[in-house]
């Protein structure tokens, strides 16, 4: 009966350091293990074995990124204002040995390293250079607290400032100033707006002029060529009928002269027809005319004749 208790008590113990030797690291994590009280090795995620009682797990440490966020610290700005800051760091473990051993917190060497670095930081510049160069100030923060971190294998992925509180006297003239410059914009858009639409009225007003003035040019040219054409027409008018007028006359004319000639011969035509055979008698030198006294009457008869032709 003994010997049975005695090989159950050696079963259970076996059994317990077998299941003590056995360590799971999840993924996201690693174990930093001690043999005999020195550094042996970091076991990564999956299944590992150690040596019971020999080997210790010294300390767990997440690989995973890492949010540290930083209680608000009262920080002197250049020109003597005493203001609030607090800030989130993004860390994460890269070297699990040296975040194990060179450090005793990892955790506060980040914290300290980052409010006496924006202490510094903050320090050499005014209010309104902090109120308005937060990225600035970050930037300048991750570049130390990395440099320092690097030192026990911690990465700062970023650094970011939260808040930053002034005091109470000075939230208050901010906030006049504000107000001031709110209302300044309001005047100017409202002054841009007039302008714009003082503007748009004079351009239109221009435009209008302009049309109606090319509107009254039009009329005025078309006024011109219409009575520039009636003119014409009339001329063109008066000229067709002075021409229609002069052919009725020479129509007139060349049928009296017809029908005169076609009636025969009388006084009038006799007369011609002496006058004629005078002045033909009267080129030649060598003819002399004796003209009796009735021939003399004959030619007063023929000069009244002439007269009247020539009416």
């Amino acid at each position: 009966m003994a010997g049975l208790l005695l090989t159950f008590v050696v079963l259970v113990i076996l059994l317990i350091l077998v299941v003590s030797s056995i360590k799971i690291v999840n993924t996201g994590s690693l174990f930093v293990v001690e043999r005999l009280g020195q550094f042996h090795r970091v076991l990564e995620p999956g299944w590992h074995f150690i040596i019971p009682f020999v080997d210790f797990v010294r300390k767990r440490i997440s690989t995973k990124q890492q949010i540290l966020d930083i209680e608000p610290q009262n920080v002197i700005t250049l020109d003597n204002v005493k203001i609030s800051i607090d800030n989130v760091i993004f860390y994460k473990v890269m070297n699990a040995r040296d975040a194990v051993y060179n450090i005793e917190s990892y955790k506060s060497g980040i914290v300290y390293s980052t409010i006496t670095n924006m202490r510094n930081i903050v320090g050499n510049m005014s209010l309104d250079e902090v109120l308005s160069g937060r990225d600035k100030i970050n930037l300048e923060l991750l570049q130390v607290v990395d440099e320092i971190t690097d030192a026990y294998g911690i990465k700062i992925l970023s650094v970011e400032i939260k808040n930053i509180i002034p005091p109470a006297e000075i939230q208050q003239a901010m906030e006049k100033q504000m107000r001031a410059e709110r209302d300044k914009r309001a005047a100017i858009l409202q002054a841009e707006g007039e302008k714009q639409s003082d503007i748009a009225r004079a351009e239109g007003e221009k435009q209008a002029k302009i049309l109606t003035a090319e509107a009254d040019k039009e009329a005025n040219i078309r006024r011109a060529e219409g009575m520039k054409e009636s003119q014409l027409l009339e001329a063109e008018g008066k000229a067709r009928a002075i021409e229609a007028i002069a052919e009725a006359q020479a129509k007139a004319i060349e049928q009296v002269n017809k029908a005169i000639i076609e009636s025969g011969t009388n006084e009038t035509v006799i007369a011609l027809k002496q006058v004629e055979a005078l002045q033909e008698m009267a080129k030649n030198p060598a003819n002399k005319l004796i003209l009796p006294n009735e021939a003399l009457s004959t030619f007063g008869n023929i000069a009244a004749i002439g007269e009247m032709l020539k009416k």
